[in-house]
C-alpha cells in the first residue's frame, strides 16, 4: 500500500481521542486507509454509510 501522508495525523488523533472521522471525496482511499491503520492498533472501524454501523453510533 502506499503510504499516505494522513496516516501519522490520523494514528496521532486516535492516540488522543477516541474516534476520528475520515471526510474527503470518493474513491481516493478512505476506507483502505482507516482499515489498514484499524489492523494494526486495537479500533473498530465503523462505515456511516452502513445502517447496523450507524445504528452502533445511536445513544440508546
Amino acid at each position: 500500500m502506499i503510504k499516505r501522508h494522513l496516516e501519522d495525523k490520523i494514528r496521532s488523533a486516535l492516540s488522543t481521542s477516541s474516534s476520528v472521522a475520515l471526510m474527503r471525496p470518493r474513491q481516493v482511499g478512505k476506507t483502505t486507509l482507516a482499515i489498514n491503520i484499524a489492523d494494526t492498533i486495537p479500533s473498530v472501524y465503523l462505515d456511516l454509510k452502513n445502517r447496523i454501523d450507524l445504528q452502533k453510533t445511536q445513544d440508546k
